[in-house]
């Protein structure tokens, strides 16, 4: 009898492409965590739905990692991924949504020690703004994107961000100047 060898890899190829796969994994969860942490928080307000969707991304990741070809838009790619878990977690559950404002259900998160009174105002404030600028704001100063990869991530043209970008930071702007007046007159 004959055996036929098909498109069989020699066991230590096998594993040294493994190692190579682990080793460039290990490196994008370790250059990476904190930030994908941080924004999916931004997303959700929940440190432990955060700590999910982040896990997750890293799974989706870990099965398609050969799909990333180039290393430096690996944040890029990481944050379009939790973007897509993000949204499956809503696909998954039906809400019953009350008429609680978002910037209502910010006022829930609490804050930790390190956090300072202003931070957290912030994050309130940020939470006011609607979804389409609140969205590209948070990727370009929690996430640290250009206009051009906001675009790309969001798929969207870079003139709608950099325009959504500009009116989010103007509201942001007179939402904290009314805050700031109203703080004044009552003290």
């Amino acid at each position: 009898m004959f055996s036929v060898i098909r498109n069989k890899k020699p066991k230590k190829s096998v594993n040294r492409d493994m190692l190579n796969k682990q080793r460039r994994y290990d490196s994008l969860v370790r250059a990476l965590h904190g930030d994908l942490f941080r924004y999916a928080f931004w997303l959700c307000g929940d440190k432990h739905i955060a700590e999910d969707i982040t896990q997750e991304t890293f799974l989706r990741a870990w099965r398609s990692l050969e799909s990333l070809k180039d290393d430096k838009a690996a944040k890029a790619w990481l944050i379009t991924i939790l973007r897509r878990e993000n949204a499956r977690r809503f696909e998954r559950k039906q809400f019953d949504y009350s008429d609680v404002e978002q910037a209502d259900i910010a006022d829930h998160i609490s804050s930790s020690s390190e956090e300072s009174m202003e931070q957290h105002m912030l994050r309130r404030q940020i939470a006011k703004l609607e979804a389409e600028y609140r969205e590209p704001l948070i990727l370009q100063v929690i996430g640290g994107f250009s206009g051009e990869e906001i675009a790309d991530i969001l798929d969207l043209n870079r003139n709608t961000v950099m325009t959504r970008l500009f009116r989010a930071r103007n509201q942001l702007k007179e939402i904290l100047d009314d805050t700031q007046t109203r703080g004044r007159s009552n003290g």
